[in-house]
């Protein structure tokens, strides 16, 4: 470096190369101009005072500068390693690997640039290049031991696990009898146990076990040594030992499943889906009440037998796992026992217990066959387990009147307001939903949880701009809306972008939903100071496993629902761009002086906008000491207008129907949105290929006969091929129609009528029925009309399986009435819907029920507001004043303790 400079100025190199490496930019910058005022076109200095400009957010005059040194001296490595660093801070990672290689040609043993090098692929993933690079690296320094854990963790990476072992056992014979020291046990205990996984992985069971037992002196994590030694020999099939062990394990953590998992693997009393005989459910039975006895103070050894006990046997476990923790007052004890709901039967046998003890507290103030009375809390907690039962069953009405009672019993329960806000949520009422969820929060100001469920019952509401304003109370000062974006508050960005989705606003939405993805590039971005750090501090298995994580991180339930809003944004904006022929004519119904005025307005409000954007960037802006610039970041387009102007919408969602169908290849949206993109875009195949994955995932699924119909209905109204690419797709379809069973030989209204037959009782069958009817022959419009309003919504009993009392959904409902007004168009049909409908969603607000806050309000504009838990929302009505700003609730202003 600097070698072709005279001995002060190549001084002064180096104290520009040791300032960026001390982030003392400015003095850095210093020696550069120093330099370059005698020597102006040498190359290494010009990319080093770029590489410098770059670190203090001058990123124009850095490419400049470095592009500038590179062609003055295109043979130095340095110019070009530098030239790859300027391209990996900005994540342009492939362009950086390039720039690498071209400086390793120049100077091939270069450890720095070849450390480099092997980050980016472990980013990359190009993992043959990595184990190539890695293997160079230890070649030229072999007494390095992050080189040795380097060379074998790329071997790993790259599905060669027994090369891996190799050669850390390569590595284990350079070292000393007595390595390692005490300040290094911890690291060489982190690599054997890493080797010990690798012969597990690789197969090697018997060769892992001895390897386990042989350096267990050496190995500090004791609890892991366990745990990977049972798995060996659960894999081995020594299921004594391995019972002892685990037995061993449960003393340390008796709370742990994982443990009881094992056990009973040992004893042979697993099963995935949870189905077991009589004969293995009294097996288990003795076991846990064996283990009941050894660990009486856990409570995974008392709650895992309600999972396959039956009958009799479930009751009483049942009985007396409850008791205690309703007599505790756990309010998350519904929440515990809610998978159980999915067990037939079980249900019912709980409502029928809890009912029981709730008759006995009221009559006698204790548990039933016990003397002793119970405290007042036990019946509110008892009241407050009912409240979320009835609501899981959907029997709203009764929820609504248990919760009231508990409330009326202890007013100053946080948790009781929440659990009604969430059962007015469910029976559709959102707006009184979001206002107890709010009253609950002004209980409790310090509570952020609390906070961001009122925040969350807010914009499910579509109360964005107060929601926004509750959320960012748990905020920093500052630029509060950014600051929960820098904290990738996910859940919010999602809840809001939807909101903003129902309210037509599709730019706020799409800002949103594309904030989510970013933080999905950014995680992504974030595992690259790990490739250095794991290996140095060789925390080995977990940086395997978060690289395996990674890989599928874009699986996250929170990318597919950002990346499937994108889309559905994109596809409205294709379906209704900006430029409406509506807005044009309106455009050109004004005045020559009104469109005068506008204009001028229009300027005025820029002027106005593009004059705040720049006091906020110089009032935000600073120079630190190091030299770099604290600049204050300026959201460019808040409203996220600019997204709306894409010229292309569809080529921007399939960017992220790739990224759907690649990580979310099971989920039928995909497909569906997959189906959607392809159609619009007269994508045929593609088309095709949707509906052929959407009839494998499901076929009975309306949306997948609404996708097949749709689709071979379009090909039937296509003109006949002309040019041979057109002949091919249709070779191609002819060849795949007589596949489907659901098409063999029969016309698409048969298959339609048929598809009717299978589900005649199911509302959103029948509702795609019609729908397709209406498609295929609109003349029958009447009749898939009458189709629908045919539909019966069947009562289910009380005492029988676990489901709503009406059979029809909330959501289905407003589906088919969206689907009446907007695809059938017949607002009559609509309109007939919407009176029918308050009668099975009392509570609903979108269809107006006599129960709903809307409902009261419209009919009761000057009665009084209730307290603690009333429908109203201080939003809607000003006379609202269940709460006051410092969060104490008014009702409490008399209360007595």
């Amino acid at each position: 470096m600097g070698a072709s400079l005279p001995p002060k100025e190549a001084n002064l190199f180096k104290l520009i190369v040791k300032s960026y490496e001390t982030k003392q930019y400015k003095k850095g910058l210093k020696a550069a101009d120093a330099i370059l005022k005698k020597f102006p076109d040498h190359g290494e200095t010009l990319s080093m005072k770029g590489l410098t400009l770059n670190c203090m957010d001058r990123k124009t005059e850095a490419y400049e500068l470095v592009r500038l040194g590179v062609k003055n001296d295109v043979k130095s490595h340095v110019c070009w390693h530098v030239y790859g660093l300027l391209y990996r801070s900005d994540r342009e990672y492939r362009e950086a690997i390039k720039c690498y290689r071209i400086a390793l040609r120049i100077d091939p043993d270069n450890i720095e640039i070849l450390r480099d090098l092997s980050l980016l692929q472990a980013q990359m993933r190009d993992l043959t290049g990595f184990v190539e690079t890695r293997q160079q690296l230890l070649h030229l320094k072999p007494n390095h031991r992050m080189n040795w854990i380097g060379f074998a963790v790329a071997h790993h990476l790259n599905s060669n696990c027994a090369k891996a072992v190799e050669i850390l056992e390569a590595f284990e014979g350079t070292l000393e009898d007595d390595y390692p020291p005490d300040n290094e046990r911890c690291e060489h205990g982190e690599m054997l146990l890493y080797k010990i996984s690798l012969l597990e992985e690789s197969g090697f069971l018997e060769r892992a076990l001895e390897e386990s037992h042989k350096k267990e002196p050496k190995i500090v994590d004791k609890l892991t040594y366990k745990e990977q030694e049972v798995s060996l020999l659960v894999k081995l099939g020594r299921l004594e030992e391995a019972a002892n062990i685990y037995k061993a394990l449960l003393t340390v953590n008796p709370d742990n499943y994982r443990y009881y998992e094992g056990l009973q693997k040992c004893f042979g009393l697993y099963s995935e889906n949870g189905n077991y005989s009589s004969d293995e459910i009294d097996q288990l039975d003795a076991l846990y009440k064996s283990l009941s006895q050894q660990y009486t103070w856990s409570s995974a050894v008392k709650r895992i037998p309600l999972d396959f006990l039956q009958g009799d046997k479930f009751r009483e476990a049942a009985v007396n796992y409850i008791k205690p923790l309703l007599t505790k007052g756990v309010p998350s004890l519904f929440s515990d026992l809610s998978p159980l709901y999915d067990h037939p039967g079980k249900a019912d046998i709980l409502e029928q217990l809890i009912l029981e003890l709730e008759h006995s507290i009221r009559i006698t103030g204790g548990y039933p066959d016990r003397k002793e009375k119970e405290p007042p809390s036990t019946l509110l907690w008892t009241l407050f387990f009912l409240a979320q039962h009835y609501d899981r069953r959907g029997q709203y009405d009764v929820a609504l009147s248990k919760i009231d009672e508990a409330i009326q019993h202890t007013p100053t329960v946080i948790d009781l307001y929440s659990v009604k806000s969430r059962i007015l949520k469910h029976a559709g009422d959102l707006v009184a939903a979001a206002s107890l969820a709010d009253e609950a929060r002004c209980m409790d100001l310090a509570d952020r949880y609390i906070n961001s469920e009122s925040v969350k019952r807010m914009l499910q509401a579509d109360q964005v701009a107060l929601a926004e304003k509750t959320a960012v109370l748990f905020t920093k000062d500052g630029d509060q809306h950014n600051n929960l974006h820098d904290m990738q508050c996910m859940w919010y960005e999602l809840a809001s972008g939807e909101s903003y989705f129902r309210q037509g606003e599709l730019g706020r939405a799409l800002k949103k939903f594309l904030a989510v993805e970013k933080h999905y590039a950014d995680i992504t971005e974030d595992q690259f100071d790990f490739h250095s750090y794991c290996l140095r501090k060789m925390t080995l298995r977990a940086y395997v496993e978060m690289l395996k994580f990674q890989d599928r991180l874009h699986s996250h339930s929170y990318f597919h629902k950002a990346a499937a809003g994108a889309i559905r944004c994109y596809l409205k904006l294709y379906d209704s761009p900006l430029n409406s022929p509506a807005e044009e004519e309106d455009d050109t119904s004004k005045t020559p002086s009104q469109k005068k005025k506008m204009k001028k307005q229009r300027k005025a409000e820029r002027a106005k906008k593009e004059a705040e954007e720049k006091n906020e960037e110089a009032s935000g802006s600073g120079i630190s000491k190091s030299g770099k610039r604290h600049v204050k970041p300026v959201d460019q387009d808040p409203f996220g207008e600019k997204l709306l102007k894409t010229e292309d919408p569809l080529s921007e969602a399939t960017k992220y129907l790739k990224l759907l169908q690649k990580n979310s290849p099971d989920s039928l949206e995909t497909h569906f949105l997959s189906f959607e993109v392809n159609m619009r875009k007269q994508k045929i195949l593609l088309a095709f290929q949707a509906v052929k994955q959407l009839l494998r995932l499901d076929a009975e699924n309306p949306n997948s006969h609404r996708c097949l119909n749709k689709f071979f209905h379009k090909v039937d109204s296509m003109p006949a091929p002309v040019i041979d690419a057109e002949k091919l797709v249709w070779s191609v379809l002819e060849a795949e129609r007589p596949t489907i069973s659901q098409l063999q030989e029969k016309t698409l209204s048969e298959a339609n009528k048929i598809f009717l037959g299978k589900h005649e009782d199911s509302l959103m069958h029948r509702a795609a029925v019609a729908e397709m009817l209406y498609t295929l022959e609109p003349t029958r419009k009447l009749e898939a009309v009458k189709l629908i309003e045919d539909s019966c919504n069947k009562v289910v009993p009380t005492n029988g399986a676990l489901g709503p009392v009406l059979e029809w959904k909330l959501k289905d409902c407003i589906a088919v009435h969206q689907l009446l007004e907007k695809v059938l168009i017949d607002q009559e049909a609509a309109l007939r819907w919407k009176l029918r409908c308050p009668e099975y969603f009392p509570y609903s607000t979108y269809f107006e029920g006599k129960s709903s806050s809307v409902h009261n309000l419209l009919n009761n504009q000057d009665s009084e507001i209730p307290v603690n838990g009333g429908a109203s929302y201080p939003e809607i009505s000003q006379s609202a004043n269940s709460f006051i700003s410092n969060g104490k609730l008014e009702a409490f202003k008399n209360l007595t303790l």
